[in-house]
């Protein structure tokens, strides 16, 4: 069950976000229906929930607020489809639960704030008023990649053999006895500039701590 009430997370979101949105309380509200289905306490103090979302942006920080998960903690992944949904594991039971709105709660929402001046101010309104039944869907799932792999070995560094940059969390890829990142492996998202002036090759102590490479 979620610790905090409802305004309380919110305004811990607006705090992060700087104003209140109408997807901050979907996430916000997404976070307090997970700690309803898996049964734990949120905001978590530790690390036992994570959290998979499926669209950045202002939605992430309502699900930051209401479950303390988080980039810089590992305890937040980012699976960009564009939407405003989430998967919920608790890494103990392994138990994950997808949850996403409802197709019918942009509609619903002009129902619970009848004096919204605009549809944005009922979704804002709306979704804090309307239960969870109607403002989501929701089902068990089996992640594709185990908690484990996801989560990975603390402190677990390789360099890659063609481009010798270093590798945390388990991410390289193994071809026989050839270790590689997954830029040199896979396709990268990025393409280098080979007419680009800073480029550095090699290692020279006079460019440590620089972007530069003269």
């Amino acid at each position: 069950m979620s610790a905090k009430t409802l305004a309380e997370l919110l305004a811990a979101s607006a705090a992060l976000h700087h104003h209140l949105c109408p997807r901050q309380v979907l996430g916000v509200q997404m976070g307090r229906l997970a700690a309803e289905l898996l049964a734990l306490d949120l905001p978590q103090p530790d690390k036992r929930l994570l959290t998979i979302v499926e669209t950045d942006g202002c939605f992430c920080d309502g699900v930051s607020a209401a479950t303390n998960c988080w980039v810089g903690r590992r305890t937040l992944r980012v699976e960009d489809y564009g939407k405003a949904a989430a998967t919920f594991v608790d890494t103990h039971s392994r138990a994950a639960i997808r949850i996403a709105p409802h197709p019918q709660a942009r509609n619903l929402a002009a129902y619970y704030a009848p004096q919204a001046p605009n549809p944005w101010e009922a979704m804002l309104i709306g979704y804090q008023r309307m239960t969870f039944a109607e403002l989501f869907t929701w089902q068990t799932v089996t992640l594709a990649t185990p908690v484990e792999a996801i989560i990975s070995k603390p402190g677990h560094r390789v360099n890659c053999a063609r481009c010798g940059e270093e590798i945390l969390n388990e991410r390289e890829v193994v071809d026989g006895d050839v270790t590689l990142c997954r830029a040199c492996a896979l396709h990268p998202y990025y393409y280098t500039d080979e007419h680009s002036k800073y480029v550095c090759t090699e290692f020279s102590p006079r460019v440590v701590n620089s972007h530069l490479c003269a």
